[in-house]
């Protein structure tokens, strides 16, 4: 057994105005299949959580459902505890960020950080709705994008050209919320002094807390220079008041972060005759190994902001901080104009949870990789490894055992090193669990069973069914077959924690444990064998393959955003050499998170090598074979990551990129004229 560690895992707290969403429900499946790999182990490890209940949007959204915002995050709060509940998420405890523990540990941080000399205080100028009376968050502001003109996007960044901006940038900007004009208007706000802390970030960039790729965009963020950081709104506002400090309010990605050690003092306090003080939560913090899972969207709070405020206010930094992609839905990004932005809720009404924990498992890695569920993919993947594989082990040999062998054990394995080396399996997939590799271990797992398989269909135990003088060995290979079939079930555990307690309790309450892997279960009887997992039909996938496209007129606006450009002759254009070629390899860019490295042939007799930034729209493996549009003669240009020689042809609408293809028939450097 390895040394006991006491662990402490976050995941990044859901926003109290909306439900969860597939895109969620990635980062905390995540997080909870590393939980559970670590509680299997024998680590104490303790699993926190807690709704993001603050700021202007939660305000305005109960206001608009005619309801105070306490009421709106008690009702959120118990949406969302339901979901993770129902997706197998194993928290020991949920809470919110409006919690008295939340504010008085804020207000110490904030104080610490005062007292250090960390805090400053200068006026600002802001837009200001007249008509509702307050200071408008950019997202808030709506008007024409200054660079492609697009009309209705948001005052911070562009939804159709990508482009980021100041909301005072915008062409004829409105309030979202009134439609008025803002206006500027002037206030006095505090600043968290993030510069202070440059030297002890660039040393947090060596711990190796950061994922590389992770670690390296914060280098690039403390090379370009660290600003001051507004931790300051004004009233109206929704969250927890500055100590002397009138009408001014904790921006919420102060306290939201925070809301990590209050939910832990939460939790202590249930376990403690009674309650913790104040200095004995900030000891209790620094005795855990804590980890954090987040979004790479949120990277920037949690590997500068976080770790600057807990040096402010000498508490310890985390140990680790674990980021990940995005997740595309039929490789398009989520839209509810779409009908791509599924929630947990939809996807329980037609599957089961643990479909989806396996899916995604099965393609998540360490790395900071977007991800994409394709559900003519997911009911393949299912269908032949769960259902195909896995399970085939079960159902056959626990049938044939029930009706040849008195649904009895045998005694002993009659292939005694095979069991051996299945358990000897459980040190290798253990490591990729604990080094977050699920990808890896998921097909460690899998190409056991196809192993297991292989040696009932070796043994052909159903034709020593027909042969009486044949029942011993039957009942022999049987007891092999699911003796594999157990250790398998004990290495998915973290993943299929409801079907591995199914198959526990089929088999008698019998521990699935890694270790418990190690023994051969023998001579024991079983219950009849009861069907764990059912295929993935077509008809169980029509609701989210059928979703309707955008209306026309919304396309045309979009597109007509975009003007031609310039016009060109002839002449021009024959300067361009369009060539078709052919993917013959595609893989992922370490440390790029738009590129892939394309290895093209185009009839030339060698290979080309061109990056693409279509990461985010295509798992390369799909791009195999396919034929695409380069530009052969443009000037190679050498990147960080190699010398690309040439580009590929590709749409985009802003919400996805698709590459242009070729009819059959074309071959690898035709012109394209």
């Amino acid at each position: 057994m390895p040394q006991s560690r006491k662990l402490l895992v976050t995941s990044a707290l859901p926003y109290a105005n909306g439900p969860i969403h597939l895109g969620h429900l990635v980062e905390y499946i995540q997080t909870d299949i590393w939980v559970r790999y670590q509680r299997l182990r024998g680590h104490s490890c303790t699993y926190v959580c807690a709704d993001d209940t603050h700021g202007t949007p939660i305000m305005l959204k109960a206001e608009q459902e005619g309801m105070t915002p306490e009421a709106l995050i008690a009702r959120v709060g118990e949406e969302h505890a339901r979901d993770f509940a129902d997706f197998g998420i194993s928290f020991d405890y949920f809470g919110s960020t409006h919690c008295p523990e939340n504010e008085q540990l804020s207000r110490d941080i904030y104080e610490r950080s005062r007292a250090g000399g960390h805090i400053a205080r200068r006026t600002v100028e802001q837009a200001f709705d007249p008509v509702k009376n307050l200071f408008l968050p950019d997202r808030f502001i709506k008007g024409t994008c200054p660079r492609c003109h697009s009309p209705d996007q948001y005052g911070d960044s562009c939804e159709v050209c990508g482009a980021t901006y100041a909301p005072s940038d915008l062409e004829n900007p409105v309030s979202a919320l009134s439609g008025a004009t803002p206006v500027t208007r002037s206030s006095e706000h505090y600043f968290f002094r993030l510069g202070d802390f440059t030297a002890s970030l660039k040393t947090f960039t060596e711990t190796g807390a950061l994922q590389p790729e992770a670690a390296n965009k914060l280098r690039e963020w403390l090379d370009a220079g660290l600003t001051d950081w507004d931790i300051s709104r004004d009233a109206p506002y929704f969250g927890f008041s500055i100590p002397d400090a009138p009408d001014k309010f904790f921006y919420v990605w102060l306290d939201a972060p925070i809301g990590y050690i209050a939910t832990l003092w939460r939790l202590l306090n249930t376990q403690a005759p009674r309650p913790l003080s104040l200095e004995a939560i900030r000891e209790a913090w620094g005795h855990y190994e804590t980890h954090h899972f987040i979004g790479k969207d949120i990277l920037y709070f949690h590997a500068l902001f976080w770790p600057a405020m807990l040096e402010a206010a000498g508490l310890a930094r985390p140990h680790a901080i674990h980021a990940h992609g995005f997740l595309t839905i039929n490789g398009k990004k989520m839209s509810k104009s779409r009908g791509t932005f599924i929630t947990a809720r939809d996807y329980l009404a037609h599957l089961p949870a643990e479909y989806l924990r396996y899916y995604l498992a099965a393609k998540l890695s360490s790395h900071i990789e977007d991800i994409d569920l394709n559900f003519d993919d997911f009911r393949a993947r299912v269908n032949a490894d769960l259902v195909g594989k896995l399970i085939n082990i079960a159902s056959r040999s626990a049938q044939l055992l029930t009706r040849f062998a008195d649904g009895r054990l045998g005694t002993e394995l009659p292939d005694l090193a095979l069991f051996q080396e299945f358990a000897a399996a459980g040190d290798d997939i253990g490591a990729h669990y604990e080094q977050r590799e699920y990808s890896h271990a998921i097909k460690r797992i899998m190409d056991l069973a196809d192993r297991a398989n292989r040696y009932v269909d070796d043994k052909k135990p159903w034709e020593m069914g027909r042969d009486p003088r044949q029942h011993a060995a039957l009942r022999g290979v049987c007891t092999q077959a699911l003796n594999l079939f157990r250790v398998l079930m004990a290495y998915l555990q973290p993943v299929l924690p409801a079907a591995s307690a199914r198959v526990s309790a089929w088999l008698g309450g019998i521990d699935l444990s890694f270790e418990s892997a190690r023994t051969p279960l023998l001579g024991i009887s079983i219950e009849p064998y009861q069907h764990l997992m059912r295929r993935v039909e077509e008809k169980d996938l029509a609701w989210a393959t059928t979703a309707p496209e955008p209306p026309a007129p919304a396309r045309t606006e979009v597109l007509a955003a975009q003007p031609a450009a310039a016009l060109i002759d002839i002449a021009d254009f024959g300067r361009v050499d369009l060539r078709v070629a052919a993917v013959i390899d595609a893989r992922k860019v370490e440390g790029a998170d738009k590129l892939l490295q394309l290895s093209l042939d185009l009839g030339e007799g060698r290979l080309r090598t061109v990056f693409a930034g279509i990461r985010r729209s295509y798992d390369p493996q799909t791009l195999i074979g396919r034929h695409v549009v380069c530009v052969a003669n443009l000037a190679p240009r050498t990147m960080r990551f190699g010398v690309s020689e040439g580009m590929v042809l590709a749409a985009g609408d802003g919400e996805g990129i698709f590459l242009l293809g070729v009819d059959t028939g074309a071959k690898p450097g035709m012109p394209v004229h």
